[in-house]
C-alpha cells in the first residue's frame, strides 16, 4: 500500500519528530509508515488524517490484492 504520508507532511512544513509527537508514536514509526514498511492500524490512520485535515482515503493509495475483487 502506498501513502502520501511524506507529502502532506512536507506540505504541512512539519518534520518527522514533530509529526511523531502529534501522533504520540516514535519518530522510526513516521520513518517506517513514510517508506511503506509499516501500514497503520486504523487509529493510527485516522489520527493522521485528523493531522492532515484530510479523509483516510486521501492518504492511502490501495493496489493489486488489497482490493476487492468481483
Amino acid at each position: 500500500m502506498q501513502n502520501l504520508i511524506r507529502d502532506k507532511r512536507i506540505h504541512m512544513k512539519i518534520t518527522q519528530e514533530e509529526l511523531s509527537q502529534r501522533l504520540k508514536v516514535s519518530r522510526q514509526t513516521i520513518i517506517s509508515l513514510e517508506s511503506g514498511k509499516y501500514n497503520p492500524s486504523l487509529v493510527l490512520a485516522n489520527k493522521l488524517a485528523q493531522v492532515f485535515d484530510c479523509r483516510i482515503e486521501d492518504l492511502f493509495i490501495f493496489e493489486g490484492d488489497e482490493n476487492i475483487e468481483s
